[in-house]
């Protein structure tokens, strides 16, 4: 439980919920992509697969479905143009030459469909497991027929076979030589999605219910440690986007031994009054806490049945928004290295503010609270 619980009136919480979906849907680009950020220096002009897929996600659990299926359009249109790319990393990982990891798909695009011009730490496979997952989620919600994105559908999935054992970055584009946990579970849940709404058969759905089976075993074997889910393969610490294991993706049910172990080292290692840090030794910013993490947790102790220890942490997260009712990446406060946040300012200005997937993670676990009410 919270020692200070935060109070935050329902008026601001409706408001804030509005201020989220208007400000998403302004944002969101005539090509359909969603910014990560509309003033950050380091984030403006790019939208990323994983931090879109999970905007798409929010937007379409509070009934905006346009939005969110403009964003799987635009999915779709950067991964069909990238078709002979994903074929020969395909044929090379079938005949045992892997492609370099700077030949690999990007993880973020411009708005226009374009990889940049700029350096990124760019070979991430999450994202792509994310949009699959999310479009099918959306497809629960909104049932239609897949056919639209089948043709991206298949290519990201034959990408994701051929590719999922290899370490990448992570979520917060670090420690590439290393296989994560979250990456692993973002893979298993858009295979799981692709399978669920009928957009793969075959060979290809042979190949996904294989890497499906052997990422769950490789988590067993290597990804778990004193019972609860690992940041990476082999690695003894934790990190908080593996609350996404537990919810939204499922790879481990929330209720299990190991779900129940890993909320509680989240809890208790990263999660200070409601407010959840990366991981211990962030120092980004000086290692703040990040709302919509908070959020994931959240999600994930809601589907262990705990919902007072999500609304708790929903409402903190609420709590970090401005006046004007932005939510940021990260906020001030128990840092866990106070003297690395000016660094960061120096290179890239203030806190990324609007943080669209702040936003996104808000309404989300907002959605399912609501549900127990109705």
């Amino acid at each position: 439980m919270i020692a200070n619980p935060v109070i935050v009136s329902e008026e601001r919480l409706r408001a804030l919920a509005v201020e989220s979906v208007r400000l998403i849907n302004d944002l969101q680009t005539e090509e359909g992509a969603y910014p990560a950020s509309p003033r950050f220096s380091a984030y403006v002009g790019y939208s990323w697969l994983r931090d879109g897929a999970f905007i798409a996600d929010g937007m379409s659990a509070v009934g905006e479905a346009a939005s969110a299926e403009r964003f799987f359009d635009w999915c779709a249109r950067v991964i069909t143009a990238r078709r002979a790319q994903i074929e020969e990393v395909v044929a090379r990982a079938h005949a045992g030459t892997p492609t370099p990891d700077g030949e690999m798909l990007p993880t973020r695009f411009t708005f226009a469909g374009g990889e940049g011009g700029d350096d990124w730490w760019d070979f991430q496979l999450d994202g792509y497991g994310t949009w699959i997952w999310a479009l099918g989620a959306h497809l629960e919600r909104a049932p239609q027929d897949s056919a639209r994105w089948r043709e991206a559908v298949e290519l990201t999935v034959d990408y994701l076979t051929s590719s999922w054992q290899r370490p990448c970055y992570d979520w917060w584009e670090e420690h590439s030589q290393h296989v994560h946990g979250s990456t692993l579970a973002a893979i298993s849940a858009g295979l799981r999605a692709a399978l669920g709404m009928a957009a793969i058969d075959g060979v290809r759905a042979r190949e996904a219910r294989t890497a499906i089976d052997a990422i769950a075993e490789r988590i067993r074997v290597e990804g778990v440690h004193e019972g609860h889910l690992a940041k990476w393969l082999g690695s003894t610490a934790v990190d908080a986007s593996l609350a996404s294991a537990l919810a939204p993706f499922g790879l481990v049910d929330p209720a299990s031994d190991i779900g129940a172990r890993t909320l509680d080292v989240l809890d208790r290692h990263l999660t200070v009054d409601g407010g959840t840090h990366r991981y211990l030794g962030d120092t980004f910013f000086g290692g703040g806490r990040w709302p919509l993490l908070s959020c994931f947790l959240g999600l994930a102790h809601h589907r262990a049945g705990n919902a007072a220890r999500a609304r708790e942490l929903w409402l903190w997260a609420a709590s970090t928004a401005t006046d004007a009712l932005e939510l940021p990446e990260q906020v001030d406060g128990h840092l866990l290295a106070p003297g690395m946040r000016q660094e960061w300012i120096d290179r890239w200005g203030s806190v990324a503010t609007p943080l669209l997937w702040s936003h996104a993670m808000f309404l989300r676990l907002g959605a399912e609270l609501e549900g127990d009410a109705r």
